[in-house]
């Protein structure tokens, strides 16, 4: 009996495990041959170079390309039945800018042709100007308004915007701008972002309900693979509907309401074709490949598949400038991709349509009785002569977009010979028309002009962008240690930090650039002579501002966010020796002067916190958590703790609250993108849940670099300051 129990079971178990492979062989497409890699479809075989003897590399026979042409089509069918495809969202009024948005930066708001401090207001034109001066101009902008800054205190993503100079009033004016030069407007959301402030009311609709405040057009998922439905449907609810775009590849059932998608491929020498611009051709793609210095293959896969680029350059910060070739390669590209738009989202769309040349790859796009091709050189070598052959039609014309120009094509019986010249790693544009419309006349023209001087022409070199340390004026010498001040020898100091940003790695450009170096960067180290000074015992507390705010009657011109838990013009009860904190650079500054001071510079700092010893905290080389106030890893700010509270965590100069309580302002640096300022110390908040919030500098030889675009955006809860002045011989 029991062997019997047995042997059922097994025959049970085994049915059960050929039925789930079965099950599991039913989830992919009846012909596999050219399953996509992730976001990627495979080309044809005879079109991928291999190994010698192989014949991959040579032209695709005839029926290889119908094969491979039907084997995707097949595969794209299946899939559409599969998740049960509906693109209704693509014919949404308010979502049919996607279809011909190319190409779209992504923006950090610290950019200073963005806004002006100085001044005050936002600079859009000022913005756009340069994008069209350099590469064409833009379709799209997505605006970064969070990462790297946030965590720093519990501003949420959307405090975040709420914090852009002039509020939500400010930040809907500037969006209208940009609507004003015909630029959609896109926001990142982090759902990661679950350790600030608690938004109180569900994400969907916190951030459906803020896009449609300011007037946004989509937003960006930042690290998600696709954005939830539950997102589009809280737009479509408030009357807003919005364009999201996932940074990593959704789901294709996913396709139906992410109408954007970043591209983030892996290059290779035949380009490949997108999977959900395959599966949609309405989907507009942006590639986005923001460390790579050299942009051909972005801009070549992108053409090839009729799609946009993320044309990012300011990374956090870190300048990733488009070099003066790619950003003529960018006009072309773009220019061209404008002017045959809807021929780009056509559902006929045939990639590796056969080509004479090996390297030249080229994409077919019907529409009525016209015809446009995309073709890019993948070869480090101009191809000119016969590029194509197409079927022949009495009356039909044929246009080399590119240059401008009406080919003559050679007549073999029922097929036409196209022949045009390609430059090397160049564009291609091929129109099949009987008549030119007025639009693609004036395309001609601007192509004619465009194209005259050739690419290689404009230099590929890049170039790192310079950087300036701000200067710091010295303050009138002081024979004696002013009240509440510790005196500071100086003289010969290794001065030995490095940056804590969590991305760019040790790549040039990435941290600060000392007046001493050559280059922006991560790791320095200098022996320093520094002049004796006298530095604040205790960072700068509420009681000691508010004198200063009585004797002066300070009120900044940015004002919000402004010392944010004061109330009716004083701290809370109990606040007097805390360190004043929703302070900005300017504002300590103000303080400063006022008080016949300045900010430190920052090695002065970590000499006051270091010794000449090259400790690794100021009280020693092991972490004392006495030392510093107990971590705040709740949703909202408690406060700091009193300067005086952790006498243990004296530097060797007697210093103290130099770590662990609040961060301290120093050194500011520029560029002609970017402002920062150096923090030193650390704070008490430590928001929970991701790797992506601002990460803490505890160890003396590490730094915070936080990026500066306003006051009002730049104050914060966890920042303060102490000043120095300098010593008398």
């Amino acid at each position: 009996m029991n062997a019997l129990v047995q042997r059922k079971r097994v025959a049970m178990a085994t049915s059960l495990a050929v039925c789930a492979a079965l099950l599991a062989a039913s989830a992919f497409s009846q012909d596999d041959r050219y399953v996509p890699r992730d976001q990627q479809i495979p080309p044809p075989d005879c079109l991928t170079l291999g190994s010698p003897g192989d014949r991959g590399g040579y032209p695709c026979m005839g029926n290889e390309h119908e094969e491979w042409l039907k084997a995707v089509t097949a595969w794209r069918t299946e899939r559409r039945i599969r998740v049960g495809y509906d693109g209704w969202r693509y014919v949404l009024p308010a979502l049919q800018w996607v279809q011909s948005s190319f190409i779209q930066p992504q923006m950090m708001v610290q950019d200073r042709y963005f806004y002006d401090p100085v001044a005050g207001k936002y600079t859009v034109d000022r913005y756009l100007d340069d994008l069209e001066k350099r590469y064409g101009g833009i379709d799209a902008v997505l605006i970064w308004s969070t990462y790297p800054n946030m965590g720093i205190d519990d501003r949420n993503q959307l405090d975040m915007v709420r914090s852009m100079p002039g509020g939500i009033e400010g930040v809907r004016q500037m969006v209208a701008d940009f609507h004003r030069r015909g630029v959609r407007v896109l926001f990142p959301m982090m759902m990661w972002d679950q350790g600030t402030r608690d938004p109180v009311i569900p994400w969907p609709r916190a951030i459906a309900e803020l896009m449609k405040e300011i007037g946004a057009d989509g937003v960006n998922g930042d690290t998600q693979d696709g954005v939830p439905l539950a997102f589009s449907l809280a737009a479509e609810k408030v009357g807003h509907p919005l364009a999201f775009e996932p940074e990593d590849s959704p789901s294709d059932e996913a396709l139906a309401w992410n109408v954007l998608t970043w591209g983030q491929y892996d290059f290779q020498f035949a380009p490949t074709v997108d999977r959900f611009r395959w599966l949609e051709t309405r989907h507009e793609v942006n590639i986005s490949d923001r460390w790579n210095r050299d942009k051909t293959d972005d801009l070549q896969f992108a053409f090839f598949n009729g799609e946009g680029w993320e044309s990012w350059e300011n990374i956090w910060g870190i300048w990733n400038g488009i070099t003066p070739r790619d950003a003529e390669a960018t006009r072309r590209v773009a220019t061209m991709e404008r002017g045959v738009a809807p021929f780009l989202v056509s559902p006929g769309w045939e990639p590796y349509y056969p080509t004479h040349g090996y390297g030249v790859f080229a994409s077919r796009w019907p529409l009525g009785d016209e015809t446009v091709w995309t073709m890019v050189n993948r070869n480090e070598y101009a191809v000119a002569g016969p590029q194509m052959t197409v079927p022949f039609r009495q009356g039909m014309r044929y246009f080399d977009l590119y240059h401008g120009k009406e080919l003559a094509p050679e007549i073999d019986g029922g097929q036409a010979i196209l022949s045009l010249p390609m430059e090397a790693r160049g564009y291609g544009m091929v129109l099949a028309a009987r008549e030119l419309s007025p639009a693609m006349q004036q395309l001609m023209t601007t192509m004619a002009a465009m194209t005259a001087t050739p690419l290689d022409s404009f230099s590929h070199e890049w170039k790192v962008l310079p950087q300036r340390m701000v200067p710091t004026l010295r303050t009138e010498p002081a024979a004696a240690a002013p009240s509440g001040m510790v005196r500071i020898p100086g003289g010969s100091y290794l001065f030995r930090v490095r940056g804590i940003e969590i991305e760019g790695g040790d790549d040039v450009g990435v941290d600060v650039q000392y007046p001493w170096e050559d280059t922006p960067q991560r790791f320095h180290e200098r022996r320093m002579e520094i002049n004796p000074f006298y530095i604040d015992k205790y960072p700068v507390t509420n009681a000691e501002f508010k004198r200063f705010l009585d004797a002066t009657h300070y009120a900044p011109r940015d004002p919000a966010n402004f010392l944010k838990d004061w109330k009716d013009g004083t701290y809370p009860a109990g606040w007097a020796n805390k360190p004043v904190t929703w302070v900005s650079l300017e504002d300590a500054r103000a303080y400063a002067h006022w008080a016949g001071k300045r900010l430190p510079h920052e090695w002065e700092w970590q000499l006051v916190a270091q010794g000449d010893d090259g400790r690794v905290y100021p009280w020693g080389n092991s972490w004392d958590a006495k030392a510093v106030p107990v971590p705040d890893e709740g949703r909202t700010l408690r406060g700091p703790d009193d300067v005086d509270a952790h006498p243990q965590g004296a530097s060797p100069y007697g210093v103290m609250d130099l770590v662990g309580n609040v961060w301290q302002w120093t050194d500011e640096f520029e560029d002609d993108h970017t402002r920062a300022a150096i923090l030193r110390g650390g704070s008490y908040y430590q928001p929970q849940g991701s790797i992506w919030y601002f990460p803490q500098a505890y160890r003396n030889d590490t730094h915070g670099k936080l990026l500066l675009m306003a006051p009002s955006y730049d104050r914060s809860g966890t920042v303060g300051f102490r000043c120095v002045k300098d010593a008398a011989p």
